[in-house]
């Protein structure tokens, strides 16, 4: 193994540290330094291919309904990129396996009830343009982009954390951008 070093942004002079070095967004890890080897959240990924983003929130509403026929809550928010991030609150109790098998078997109950736009397959060229249910960023190192970072794309658009009702038909990427973020976070 190799020995690397990572930045622990503990305060606001290190997030100014990373600011500084030009960083637009910021991708942590899904655990704390405290249990590097036991996440806080495990997530499933949305990640479209040749979907709508009317397909990609009926994905999420339905990984919503499983998860909810289980009593587990679990929090949607914007990737700032094409698709949505789903986190399911773990608090360190499990390991990165346990949580990527977790979201593994969720995102097979989702792709058996909505097959004909979303896909298990990790090779691009095996999904036919399908969503990615993506439940391998449930592993160490693995990163995505934090809630309200900001994403060097057009408009300028930020990884939003949603509430539920808001994951709808009408919902774009471009409806949180850095233009709105901050008086969204004040109301």
């Amino acid at each position: 193994n190799e020995k690397k070093e990572f930045l622990v942004c503990t305060n606001e002079a290190s997030l100014l540290y990373i600011a500084s070095l030009g960083c637009i967004e910021m991708n942590p890890w899904s655990s704390r330094m405290q249990s590097p080897e036991n996440p806080d959240w495990c997530i499933i990924d949305l990640d479209p291919d040749k979907n709508t983003f009317e397909q990609v929130t009926k994905a999420a509403r339905v990984t919503k309904q499983i998860l909810d026929a289980i009593d587990v809550p679990a929090y949607p928010k914007t990737s700032g990129s094409t698709g949505l991030h789903i986190y399911i609150p773990l608090g360190a109790k499990y390991t990165y396996p346990d949580s990527r098998e977790f979201a593994r078997r969720i995102v097979k109950l989702v792709h058996d009830e909505i097959p004909s736009f979303t896909s298990i397959e990790r090779k691009t060229a095996n999904r036919d343009g399908k969503m990615y249910l993506d439940f391998l960023q449930n592993r160490s190192q693995a990163t995505l982009a934090a809630p309200y970072s900001v994403r060097p794309k057009p408009f300028a658009p930020v990884s939003m954390p949603l509430l539920w009702d808001e994951v709808k038909k009408g919902l774009k990427i471009k409806d949180h951008s850095l233009r709105n973020a901050i008086p969204r976070l004040k109301e």
